[in-house]
């Protein structure tokens, strides 16, 4: 029995397909192992949104020739299909697989045999046209279910349509399939994922159905106890679906929805769907129907063209929003991309100098918002992360909390009390005994 390990970098929906794909290989007779437990198959599933993430897939194939001299290594994900002949030319990689060949690799490769030369199988991106359904099932907490795949938008700054293709999705019935066998597991929560799951809809290149259709379908299935909504343009979050989520059963008040400006010279130059007006309208019809609402946004910093002026805008336009956190990306230059073309690159010095301001503005908007909720009742979903003595969990409003460790609260949902912020940051709960009842 061979034995196969898996790496995965990036997004939660390459965390679903590595997933997907290492059941493959046990239903094939491999043996999974862990990426240290000198396995004969290595596959590491790649990310290409910075060029951080390329240089990670290099150390990894050499911390892979470091535990098994005589593995074989294959390279998958986003990276794998926009630079194929660059990874194939990296010491120790024995095969390189592309979007349209990635869920064939078992047969592809036949037998994982290393050769003089790497083997490629990356066919042009048009090529992708399948949906391959995918979920996370290594986390007995929480699974990531992915709906949809590729965009068709072309953002100036982006590789992903490069790498994955035009949007598509699975149908809801294949979905609800998925939800209900995931509902017969210990899992609580599923979190819904894609490349632009606001899109969700799109079957052999025509629109079938809808976001809306799809969430309010799935409050509908039994045995998941929470729903919660991946990443969503803010053009695509409509007023019914944010209405939906307000009475809905299962999904939570939550949304990460990409800003990436608050400027709307960039936003036009940067090739977005929307001005910040629509971003601003999102973000309090939210708030108003769900006050206790987190909200998540992306943001960019260093776009070319962005002068101290943009950037402040952007700065001021963050800091007034009801938001409670930010992911912040220091831009930097992707190949084939029409942002990689632009005049007045903003020098890497400064870049990195906003990039912080924005993650200290972060901090001061993460703390704020647990501040507001204090005193407040949640339902904690309680995760097997115990740290000396103290285990975690999450809120549905996506609170990180923590409590004195208990083996019975583990992947159990407990109504808490948040009583104060801890010295790391989190909101601490009364103690278990006095302050967690039974969520049914």
């Amino acid at each position: 029995m061979k034995k196969v390990a898996f790496y995965t970098l990036g997004c939660k929906l390459n965390y679903a397909e590595t997933s997907t794909i290492s059941r493959m290989f046990e239903q094939k007779g491999y043996q999974k192992v862990g990426f240290e437990e000198h396995p004969d198959i290595f596959i590491i599933n790649t990310c290409s949104v910075t060029e951080n993430a390329d240089k990670k897939c290099k150390k990894i194939v050499r911390e892979a020739r470091k535990i098994s001299p005589a593995g074989f290594v294959a390279i998958i994900g986003c990276y794998a299909q926009l630079k194929p002949q660059e990874i194939a030319s990296i010491p120790g990689v024995d095969a390189v697989l592309g979007a349209a060949e990635k869920f064939r690799l078992i047969e592809l490769l036949d037998g994982f045999a290393a050769r003089q030369e790497a083997q490629v199988f990356a066919s042009e991106i048009k090529e992708a046209r399948d949906f391959n359904h995918a979920f996370s099932m290594h986390d007995r907490t929480r699974t990531f279910l992915k709906v949809q795949d590729g965009c068709n938008y072309g953002c100036a700054f982006c590789t992903i349509p490069l790498a994955r293709g035009k949007s598509r999705s699975d149908t809801i019935a294949n979905i609800l399939d998925a939800a209900r066998e995931i509902g017969q597991t210990e899992v609580k929560e599923v979190v819904l994922t894609g490349v632009n799951i606001g899109d969700f809809g799109i079957q052999n290149g025509k629109r079938k159905e809808s976001f809306l259709d799809l969430i309010m379908a799935l409050d509908q299935v039994e045995g998941i106890a929470r729903f919660r909504i991946s990443s969503i343009e803010p053009n695509l979050l409509t007023n019914e679906a944010i209405q939906f989520v307000a009475e809905s059963r299962h999904f939570v008040p939550h949304f990460h929805i990409p800003l990436q400006s608050g400027s709307n010279t960039l936003l036009r130059k940067m090739g977005r769907r929307y001005l910040r007006e629509l971003y601003e309208d999102r973000v309090y019809r939210i708030k108003s129907l769900m006050p206790h609402c987190c909200i998540g946004a992306d943001v960019i910093v260093g776009f070319p063209g962005e002068t101290e002026e943009l950037f402040l805008e952007t700065y001021e336009f963050l800091k007034e929003l009801p938001l409670s956190y930010l992911h912040v990306f220091t831009y930097s230059e992707r190949a084939n991309t029409r942002a990689a073309e632009m005049d007045e690159a903003v020098p890497m010095k400064i870049r990195n100098k906003r990039s912080k301001m924005l993650r200290i503005l972060s901090e001061k908007k993460r703390r704020a918002f647990y501040e507001e909720n204090l005193g407040k009742t949640f339902q904690v979903l309680f995760e097997e992360d115990v740290d000396a003595g103290q285990m975690h969990g999450f809120t549905e409003n996506y609170i990180r909390v923590r409590a004195k460790y208990d083996p019975l609260l583990i992947n159990e949902i407990k109504e808490v009390s948040l009583s104060e912020i801890n010295e790391k940051g989190l909101a601490d709960v009364l103690e278990p005994e006095t302050s967690l009842l039974s969520h049914g």
